[in-house]
């Protein structure tokens, strides 16, 4: 059931992502910078995969990435790295307005304050891992989709995506699992491997949807 229901997250996420391609440059790079926002907002939860246990976040994360990719390719590279500048400055946004939000002391009607507190109480640790890894990722994503497509794959966008994404996310997961994790997790390794099987898969799943997106750049 799971599984199926992973599928269906992933098409719905890579179908919303080529409206917002349609819709343009601006649309594009919102949803970018939103699908950020739910990576580090719904990180908590966890399911199982393919009797694997995972996090649910991991195709939010790689789909700010594709989109990123997809700025860059269409609207230029000093389009994504402006991408880049608008993810980190509302996540930034987003962890102090949460952090504030949880300052306020619940009525004696409340009923929601411990469910806030659950969702939105990340570490400092582990916010200053997410944010510093994230910058870092898209700014080598960037540079690595340059070389890519300029050098490797200049006659084929999926390939130069998939390229890129599989080497980012790789270094993605690496930092942040010692970042954040070391000391706190059994084993570093499994998790690390558990993360990249999840989001191979993922990565795999969505970039072939590259190959519709020209047809839908706004003229």
């Amino acid at each position: 059931m799971n599984e199926i229901i992973f599928i269906l997250h992933l098409f719905t996420l890579a179908f919303l992502g080529l409206v917002a391609l349609r819709l343009g440059k601006e649309a594009l790079i919102a949803f970018s910078a939103l699908q950020a926002i739910l990576a580090n907002l719904f990180i908590q939860k966890q399911t199982f995969l393919f009797g694997l246990e995972v996090t649910c976040t991991d195709a939010y994360a790689i789909l700010s990435l594709f989109s990123m990719n997809l700025v860059q390719e269409y609207f230029g590279k000093e389009a994504a790295k402006k991408v880049i500048k608008i993810n980190f400055f509302l996540l930034l946004t987003f962890a102090l307005m949460a952090k504030l939000h949880l300052l306020y002391p619940p009525s004696v009607h409340d009923e929601s304050h411990n469910a806030f507190f659950t969702i939105l109480n990340n570490s400092p640790r582990t916010l200053l891992a997410s944010f510093t890894v994230f910058f870092l990722v898209q700014k080598l994503d960037v540079r690595f989709f340059t070389k890519l497509r300029n050098h490797f794959f200049p006659q084929s966008l999926p390939f130069s995506i998939l390229t890129s994404l599989l080497i980012s996310q790789t270094i993605d997961t690496v930092l942040f699992s010692f970042l954040a994790l070391w000391g706190i997790a059994g084993s570093i390794g499994e998790v690390i491997l558990l993360s990249l099987v999840v989001k191979y898969l993922v990565i795999l799943f969505m970039t072939p949807f590259a190959k519709f997106t020209k047809r839908l750049v706004p003229v």
